[in-house]
């Protein structure tokens, strides 16, 4: 008598539902997205707010949670590149005195 190699899948087992996916964000509200983030001070609101939402199309609040990490990222970035160009142009204040 032949043994069958064990299976994780029995012939009985039901497949998986499908896992629910997020609505396509249409090309219209994309650009209503990019318009809405040209008015200045609202598009730091407009991006918490679609970061922290529930209720939110699953596409725009990953994105608006990945923009927001590149700006932090960026804005550490150029503070660091700011305190290196002061601290350059001070001595060489410090050097022509």
């Amino acid at each position: 008598m032949e043994q069958q190699p064990y299976s994780q899948f029995s012939q009985y087992s039901r497949p998986l539902p499908p896992e629910p996916s997020a609505p396509v964000m249409t090309v219209g509200k994309w650009l209503v997205t990019y318009l809405l983030l040209m008015i200045p001070i609202a598009n730091i609101i407009l991006m918490i707010v679609w970061a922290v939402s529930d209720n939110e199309n699953p596409n725009r609040k990953n994105w608006a949670i990945a923009m927001l990490i590149l700006w932090a990222a960026s804005l550490v970035l150029v503070a660091f590149m700011w305190g290196a160009i002061m601290a350059a142009m001070g001595g060489m204040v410090n050097k022509f005195s």
